[in-house]
């Protein structure tokens, strides 16, 4: 009967500890994953924001990656450039959230739809590789100016508004380099 007991506690306990376990990366709330606050140019929550900005530069550091190894010209030379940028503002965005100065929970992973592209552009090659990568690249940057320039302009977090202000023209960069790549 002790056994059983002991036995019940132990599942208990087990069972008690799992939601902490299976804590869940946090996600863009819906109508910022839907796109409707960008439609509407409505300012994301700071976690919306960071998780984001975080996943987005993940994806663009995992793409180029790709593209320094499968790609010459000026495809190589945007993808170097494009790890450079996007290591330094993860930086600066995650010491931003571990400093404090940001109440939120940075991802440590892509979601799953960032993973997918990426998962598309490793079995492509050549041409095909090149075309998807600067499409999507032109992608990722429209939402990036969007998503910097409505946190810029309406954020909750003066640090992190900052942070989106100062970080948005080099985005804005990025995104005619992407859609000169096309040309």
């Amino acid at each position: 009967m002790t056994r059983l007991i002991l036995g019940g506690v132990a599942v208990a306990i087990a069972l008690a500890a799992v939601p902490g376990m299976l804590a869940a990366q946090p996600k863009p709330s819906v109508p910022e994953r839907a796109g409707v606050n960008s439609t509407l140019g409505i300012a994301p929550s700071t976690q919306d924001f960071v998780t984001q900005a975080a996943i987005s530069d993940m994806a663009e550091i995992e793409s180029s990656k790709l593209a320094a190894t499968k790609t010459d010209g000026k495809t190589k030379a945007f993808a170097e450039k494009m790890i450079k940028d996007h290591t330094e503002t993860s930086i600066e965005l995650k010491g931003l959230v571990t400093g404090g100065k940001v109440k939120a929970t940075l991802p440590t992973e892509m979601d799953a739809a960032h993973k997918s592209k990426i998962d598309k552009l490793k079995s492509l090659s050549g041409a095909s590789f090149a075309k998807e990568y600067d499409d999507m690249q032109v992608a990722a940057h429209k939402d990036a100016v969007s998503l910097f320039e409505r946190y810029a302009n309406g954020g909750e977090n003066a640090e992190l508004k900052a942070f989106a202000a100062k970080t948005l023209p080099h985005l804005q960069m990025h995104l005619k380099m992407a859609e000169d790549l096309k040309k």
